[in-house]
This record gives C-alpha cells, structure tokens and sequence, in this order.
C-alpha cells in the first residue's frame, strides 16, 4: 500500500495538474527569483566599478533590468497562487480570503506563494497516495465488516446533514465497503440521555440489516456515551467492539480550570449554550452537567461504577498536539493545558486519558504541528504531512474486519 512521499508523482485529474502546475512555478520562480539578486549583488558590488565615460551608466543598466525581472518573478508566482487559490481543497474560505486580500503585496506575496506551494503539496501527495490505494484495493471490500458500524460524535456538534461531523471519513468508508451510521445524539446531552437515543438508534440498525450487533467508533465524549450505553443499559449483547478515539475516559485537566469559575457565571453560560442548541436540534440540552461530566473526578467514579463487559472488544486511540500553534482553533486550551501539567495533550484530551482496552497508537505527523482533537475527526478537511486521517480510519475499519467484527 502506498505511503505518503513514496510514489510515482502522476497527475489523476486536471484540478490537480493545475493545483501542483501552480506550485512548481512558485517553488521555480522563488529559486530564479533568488538566483537573480544573487547576481546583481554580484555585479553592484563584488565587481569593481571604474567610471568612465563608456561604463558610467552600467548600474543604472543593471538597476532597471532588476526591476524588470522582479515584476516578471512577481506576475509569475502571482499566476501560481491563483492557481492554487482556485484549486486547493483544503484552504478554507476565510484563509482563502485572507490570502488573496494580501497576496498582492510585493515581498510578503513571496511568503504567502511559499505557504500556498506548501500546503499544494501536502494535499496533492494526499489525494494521490488514495487515489493509488484505491485501485490497489479496487473490489477488495477492505471495510466490509461483519456487522455494521455507528459513529458517534462528541460534545458541542451533531451530526448535520450538510456538515458531516466525521469530514471525508463516510465516504472513503463506505465506498470500501463499510456500512455507517451515526449515533445522532444530542450536543449537550448528558451521558446518560445520549446513551438512550444511542440506543433507539442501534436497535433500528440491527432491525434494518437483520443482525444482531453493531461496531461502534466514538470520538471524544461519544466514547463515554458508548460505555454507559454497554454498561449502563446493558447493551453489551448488541455491541461486537467499541472504538474510543481521544476519548477522555479520566477526564480532561481543562475542566478543572473551568471549574474554578464562580458556579453563577458557569451556569449562566451554559444556559446561553442551551439556548442556542435548540435551534439545531437538540430537545434536552444540559451544557452545565455535560461538561460537568467530562472532569477528573466525575470519570474517576464513571469508570468504578461502570466497568468494561468482557463479551465486549475495547481499543482506544490518542493524538498529541507538537506545539501550542500547532492547530489554531485549540492553541489557547493546549496552552491551558500545558500550564496545567498535561504537556502530551491533543487541544483537550491528554494521551493518558485517552488510553482505555486495547490502546492501538498515537496519531502524529511528520510535521511540526503535530495532530490535534479536531484532526481526528478531519474538522477541518486538511491533510498533513505524514499523517493522512483518511486512510488512518480505513486502516482502522480493515483491523475490524481481520479480527472478525
């Protein structure tokens, strides 16, 4: 199977021809571009310069002709960034904005071309390598696990119709041949009134595919949602194995500095939260004890009162953030975090926590960001160097299937 860096760099649609087009003439531009001061500084100033009335003007000569070149370098890596801008995948509206509102700024153009060539590259070798893992497994049914699979999500999102809280992970699943459904919990639910419509949702599934249990893959406090759901309303007989990934099964350390806020304030807030869920959907919405639910000390005694049912396969995974900036949206809980004492985390999960069963690995990158929560569940649509979420959850979904589920 191919890995990323590793294959035959051979363009599969015209969007990426023109995407991968645009950043191989930043990246030559930038090197030309750089070739050229390199050698006027030459000319201007290693050279000795004797003024006569045949050379005196030579400078000026060379002056004016640099001015040319830079506009042309300039227009040249311009013509890369639209190309890019207007292909990329992964750059969302707002950077695309952003981008595009500074990009004609000489100089800095020359920093944002490099940005644009980066993240061109890391898509373009992304969307190859599955595009050639696809035909390597064409008809092989790699994710066609004995019973079907329920994806739940965690806390603050649902699964929208239009905005699938899983990213690109269904389809790549399902045209493997997975069959997925979602838990269609509630956002601010509490653990137990989400493990209750989990429940309503697995036996409809069980009853539409004529089986007898389900896989579950849970992120975040969709895991605990799971447990309580086995645990709890003893359900273990309907489900074959439970997937947690950044589960906090011990709790998240950011919930302790929550809750050093006075409880009129937390509360306050979580009615504002309450409130504006239930115009997405949710009926009974308790953002004070949902969160409530996800400290130390609540999954301390969570994990007492409920433990694992042995008919039942467990397996967990982690990610870990590299650096605070690593992923914008969670740099200020990964800093709070740190401060807290839990360095290893992935923006509100540290790696401890997340270990519950079976523990497989923790997801990194090559790169210096590392792989936050968010990642997991490919919130953003992105794609980074040496980790591919994807093909992480194929892989995971396969490793089902071997083991019989």
């Amino acid at each position: 199977m191919q890995t990323f860096f590793t294959k035959k760099r051979t363009p599969s649609s015209l969007r990426l021809k023109i995407m991968d087009g645009g950043a191989e003439l930043i990246r030559l531009c930038s090197r030309g571009l750089l070739l050229q001061i390199l050698v006027y500084w030459f000319y201007l100033f290693l050279l000795p310069a004797r003024y006569t009335p045949a050379n005196a003007a030579w400078p000026f000569v060379i002056i004016i002709d640099g001015i040319f070149a830079f506009l042309y370098f300039y227009l040249l890596i311009l013509n890369g960034c639209v190309r890019i801008l207007c292909t990329c995948r992964s750059l969302g509206v707002w950077k695309r904005v952003c981008i595009f509102c500074f990009l004609f700024v000489p100089v800095l153009h020359l920093f944002l071309g490099r940005y644009l060539a980066r993240r061109a590259r890391i898509e373009y070798d992304a969307e190859l390598c599955r595009f050639e893992n696809r035909l390597a497994r064409a008809d092989s049914e790699i994710c066609a696990t004995r019973y079907p699979i329920v994806m739940l999500h965690g806390i603050g999102f649902r699964d929208l119709r239009y905005f699938n809280y899983w990213g690109r992970i269904p389809k790549e699943l399902t045209g493997n041949g997975a069959i997925v459904y979602y838990g269609h919990q509630e956002a601010w639910g509490t653990i137990e009134g989400n493990a209750g419509i989990i429940r309503e949702k697995i036996l409809e599934v069980l009853q539409e595919n004529h089986c007898d249990k389900v896989n579950i893959i849970a992120h975040s406090k969709g895991g605990l949602d799971a447990r309580y759901l086995i645990a709890g309303l003893h359900m273990a007989d309907q489900v074959a194995s439970l997937t947690t990934v950044s589960t906090p099964h011990r709790g998240s350390e950011l919930l302790n500095l929550l809750n050093r806020l006075p409880d009129r304030i937390y509360r306050l807030i979580s009615s504002l939260f309450d409130r504006a869920y239930t115009r997405f959907g949710d009926k009974n919405p308790d953002c004070y004890h949902a969160s409530k639910q996800l400290s130390p000390e609540f999954c301390r005694e969570f994990n007492e009162k409920y433990p694992d049912d042995p008919g039942v396969y467990y397996q967990s995974y982690a990610s870990c953030m590299k650096h605070t900036l690593g992923d914008g949206l969670l740099s200020i809980p990964n800093l709070l975090m740190f401060l807290a004492g839990a360095p290893k985390n992935d923006g509100l999960v540290t790696i401890d926590s997340a270990r519950w069963g079976n523990f497989r690995t923790v997801f990194q990158s090559t790169g210096r960001r590392g792989i936050s929560h968010g990642d997991m569940i490919d919130l953003k649509r992105e794609d980074y160097k040496g980790f591919d979420v994807i093909e992480a959850y194929v892989k995971m979904v396969a490793e089902l299937k071997e083991r019989g589920f």
